[in-house]
C-alpha cells in the first residue's frame, strides 16, 4: 500500500490533465456557447435566474472560497454548508461556473485527498476546506480573508481588503464600466503578501500556496470575465447578480491547461518589493518596536 498509492494517483493524475488537455483541444474547435445560455438548462441560475439569496446564520458552515459560499447563500450547494459530497462539488461547481468537468474532477479529488477523505463515500462541509497547512489550501495574503492567525473563521470576507480590492481595477470597458487586468490583480496580490509578512509572525507561504493562490485569484479574470460590478456582490455579500452567468463560453468549459496562461501572467507580475519597507514601517508603528526597515 505505501506504492500503491502514490502510484494509483500518479495515473489518475495523468488520465485527469489528458482529459484536460484533450478538452481544451475540442474548445478550439468547437462553437461558444451563445450568451444568456452558459448556465446548463436545468441547473440553478439558467437563462440568469438563481434561486434566492439568503445570507448564512448562526452555526451555518463557510468557507474561505466566496464561490463555494455563493452557491449555499443561492442554495445551490446545501444552504448550511454541510454534508456535502465530493461529486456533489464536482458537479454544482462545474454547472455553477463553467470549469471543465477534468477541472472540477481534479479540484474535488484533491480536496478529498487534502482532507483524507474517500472522494466516493465521504461528506465534508464547507469549512473543511480551510485546512491551513502545508498540504492545504487555504494561505495567508488572501485577497479577502485575514490570516487564520488573526481570524480563526475564515468563511467571513474582511471588508477592508475586499474594497481595496475593488478599488484597484484600473481597466475599462468600451462601455466605461471598470475591469481588473492581471497588473491590477498581481498588484495587490504582492502588497497583500508584503503585509502579511510583516505583520504575521506565523506568516508561511509555500510553493504550493503561492500556485494555488495565483490560481484561484486569475478566475477573477476568466470566469468573472474581470467585471468589477459583478465581483462587488460576490465578494462582499458572497451572492451571484441577477443575471449573471460565467463569462467563459467554451462548451466545455475553462480546463487546467486554458487558465494557465492567466495564472502565469498573474504569478510573475507579483512583486513584494515596493510595499515591503511600508509594510515593515506600518506593522513596526502598531507594535512600538524598532522599524527592522530603517
Amino acid at each position: 500500500m505505501f506504492l500503491v498509492t502514490p502510484i494509483a494517483r500518479a495515473i489518475l493524475d495523468a488520465g485527469v490533465f489528458s482529459w484536460d488537455l484533450g478538452l481544451t483541444l475540442i474548445n478550439l474547435v468547437t462553437p461558444r456557447r451563445k450568451v444568456d445560455h452558459v448556465t446548463p438548462a436545468g441547473h440553478p441560475g439558467e437563462g440568469g435566474k438563481w434561486p434566492e439569496y439568503i445570507a448564512p446564520k448562526e452555526g451555518d458552515s463557510r468557507c474561505s472560497c466566496p464561490g463555494l459560499n455563493a452557491m449555499a447563500n443561492h442554495g445551490i450547494l446545501p444552504r448550511d454548508g454541510k454534508n456535502i459530497s465530493f461529486p456533489e462539488l464536482y458537479s454544482t461547481v462545474r454547472g455553477t461556473y463553467n470549469f471543465s468537468p477534468s477541472f472540477c474532477f481534479y479540484v474535488a479529488n484533491f480536496a478529498a485527498r487534502m482532507l483524507n477523505k474517500s472522494y466516493g463515500k465521504d461528506r465534508i462541509d464547507l469549512a473543511d476546506i480551510d485546512l491551513h497547512s502545508d498540504k492545504g489550501i487555504e494561505h495567508d495574503a488572501s485577497l479577502t480573508r485575514e490570516d487564520i492567525h488573526f481570524v480563526k473563521d475564515q468563511g467571513k470576507p474582511h471588508l477592508p481588503f475586499v474594497r481595496e480590492l475593488l478599488d484597484a481595477a484600473s481597466g475599462k470597458d468600451t462601455e466605461g464600466n471598470m475591469l481588473f487586468t492581471a497588473a491590477d490583480v498581481s498588484r495587490v496580490l504582492s502588497k497583500r503578501r508584503a503585509e502579511s509578512r510583516a505583520n504575521n509572525p506565523e506568516f508561511h507561504m509555500n510553493l504550493s500556496h503561492r500556485t494555488f493562490s495565483s490560481s484561484n485569484s486569475s478566475t477573477i479574470l476568466t470566469i468573472f470575465g474581470s467585471r468589477v460590478s459583478d465581483l462587488e456582490s460576490i465578494f462582499i455579500e458572497e451572492r451571484l447578480p441577477e443575471g449573471w452567468e460565467s463569462r467563459i463560453r467554451e462548451p466545455f468549459g475553462l480546463t487546467i491547461a486554458s487558465l494557465q496562461p492567466t495564472v502565469l501572467k498573474v504569478a510573475f507580475g507579483i512583486d513584494e518589493r515596493p510595499y515591503a519597507a511600508e509594510a515593515s514601517s506600518t506593522a513596526a508603528a502598531e507594535s512600538g518596536e524598532p522599524n527592522p526597515a530603517t
